[in-house]
């Protein structure tokens, strides 16, 4: 089961790996990404980021999409992060069912809008999020377990 889903662009550094997995009593960082799979040296190094109690998959899209449509982590409790909107647009066409995101941090980019204290969204990404909205998706922004839950789509009409 997914307890978890999180845009975070850092993936797995101390917030997540500490507070983050305690608190959701987490048993497997599921971390999707079509990239971070290609890359020998980011996956190491979020392999040292892990807490050792708990297990980490790195996937693609399809792989993960696979993988939690045939039942695979229904007995594990799963934290899936993700660097980016796009990688949950492309879960949920892949019949990936996400009741609510969390989005964390986005940094700032070439083009993008600061809508909260950690949060730069580009066009695409905001075209991303009102897809998954109009999905049903509960879209929440909320940085450490023990902080209030911002309505995430608030944030965004406020930002524009």
């Amino acid at each position: 089961m997914i307890v978890n889903v999180r845009i975070d662009e850092r993936l797995i550094h101390g917030q997540v790996a500490t507070m983050w997995t305690n608190h959701l009593k987490a048993t497997r960082i599921m971390v999707v990404d079509n990239e971070v799979v290609k890359n020998e040296m980011e996956k190491e190094v979020l392999k040292m980021a892990k807490p050792n109690s708990v297990k980490l998959s790195i996937l693609t899209t399809k792989g993960a999409s696979m993988r939690i449509n045939n039942g695979q982590y229904d007995a594990e409790k799963v934290f899936l992060i993700v660097k980016n909107p796009k990688t949950l647009v492309e879960l949920t066409d892949n019949g990936v069912v996400l009741e609510e995101i969390n989005v964390g941090n986005m940094s700032a980019k070439k083009g993008s809008k600061q809508i909260a204290k950690s949060i730069g969204v580009t066009s695409t990404d905001i075209e991303a999020f009102n897809y998954l909205n109009q999905k049903g998706v509960n879209l929440v922004a909320q940085m450490v377990p023990n902080e209030e839950k911002s309505d995430f789509m608030k944030l965004l009409k406020e930002g524009h």
